[in-house]
């Protein structure tokens, strides 16, 4: 009974950085959707065997996502009225990675932080 109640009960000391966690996860719920990569406007010829745009040499516009797979550059087509949204999950995405670069400095300042304050008190 005793091991139970102590698992459950007893005042447990706080993680140097959880702080700095429950930001984080704050932030990166705001950064959705996030993605890697780029996207592209093209030109292309239809495949219709009288279009008139292709007979005056006008091609039709498409979107192309580039993005590295399984280290492999792979594209994929958007129709447009996704493109909004992936560029907005690019931009979400190269936030991330700055987040993600500041973060570890954060977190070492935060445990030095509290090593530090924790050799002040004894």
């Amino acid at each position: 009974m005793y091991g139970i109640w102590n698992t459950y009960h007893m005042p447990t000391r706080a993680r140097f950085d959880a702080a700095l966690q429950t930001q984080f996860v704050e932030q990166l719920a705001a950064l959705w959707p996030a993605f890697k990569g780029s996207l592209t406007e093209v030109r292309k010829p239809c495949i219709r065997p009288h279009c008139p745009a292709c007979a005056r040499g006008d091609k039709h516009p498409a979107f192309l996502w580039t993005f590295t797979e399984q280290g492999r550059r792979r594209c994929l087509y958007v129709p447009a009225e996704l493109v909004p949204w992936v560029r907005q999950g690019l931009e979400n995405g190269r936030q991330l990675e700055a987040q993600l670069a500041a973060l570890g400095p954060a977190w070492l300042r935060a445990w030095r932080q509290q090593r530090d304050a924790a050799q002040e008190k004894g």
